[in-house]
């Protein structure tokens, strides 16, 4: 969470491109769909068209692909990513993972949801995404991550990704955030695995998602530091 104020107080680090936020941003509330929609619509600049809070698919690829290779029961594994916003871990997952996945990003940003599929599409002259294994496919869809109904059924999902999710939804209260995780954990397959990426102290993290996951196993990893922050990877996994 750390970060993520810093983030707003501070020039914003696009894939190295700066771009300062409003300084209204800095005491607003990070679970205000209105407030991302503002920051989904500023215009892209340089060259990279996605936005990463934290880091990107580069960053993590050395962990989320071992998990696609061990979760081959279903081809393609169906992988969700809630809120998504406007990150390159869907299209990374989509364009560079050799495994057939079926990616699906939620965001309840319609803004961000519009600009994502542009991207799959190939619009405003870019070219269209082209996927790392022929049977894999991506989309986008606006929902709410604390209600996933319009989504998924229960146990839909083999890996679900959270980045930095929580951590905004926590500013609007802890309740909703254990929402989402509950949502999260009932489209999961109870042989999958849900991350969730943050820099939130595992002192802090880990009694809440012990609190929340009654069955799962809850681990965490140390990743980075990337741009001199240290993150974590919060596994909450049924059993294999």
């Amino acid at each position: 969470m750390a970060a993520l104020r810093r983030m707003l107080h501070l020039p914003s680090l696009m894939m190295g491109t700066c771009r300062p936020f409003p300084d209204s941003l800095a005491g607003s509330c990070l679970a205000d769909r209105c407030l991302w929609d503002r920051l989904h619509a500023q215009p892209r600049l340089g060259t990279v068209p996605t936005f990463d809070w934290f880091f990107g698919y580069e960053e993590v690829q050395g962990l989320l692909l071992p998990l696609l290779q061990e979760a081959r029961a279903a081809i393609p594994l169906r992988v969700l990513d809630v809120g998504c916003g406007t990150s390159s871990l869907c299209t990374g997952l989509y364009t560079k993972s050799p495994h057939p996945v079926d990616v699906l990003g939620v965001d309840f940003s319609p803004v961000a949801v519009a600009y994502m599929n542009s991207l799959l599409e190939g619009g405003q002259g870019r070219t269209p995404l082209c996927p790392g294994h022929p049977a894999s496919s991506l989309h986008f869809m606006q929902a709410d991550a604390q209600n996933l109904g319009s989504v998924a059924s229960s146990g839909s999902f083999q890996l679900l990704l959270d980045k930095g999710t929580w951590d905004a939804v926590a500013r609007g209260g802890l309740p909703r955030a254990y929402q989402l995780l509950s949502e999260c954990l009932r489209v999961l397959n109870p042989q999958g695995t849900l991350i969730q990426f943050s820099d939130e102290d595992p002192d802090v993290r880990l009694p809440c998602l012990e609190q929340g996951s009654h069955g799962w196993a809850v681990t965490v990893q140390e990743l980075g530091p990337f741009r001199g922050i240290t993150y974590f990877a919060y596994l909450i996994q049924g059993c294999h």
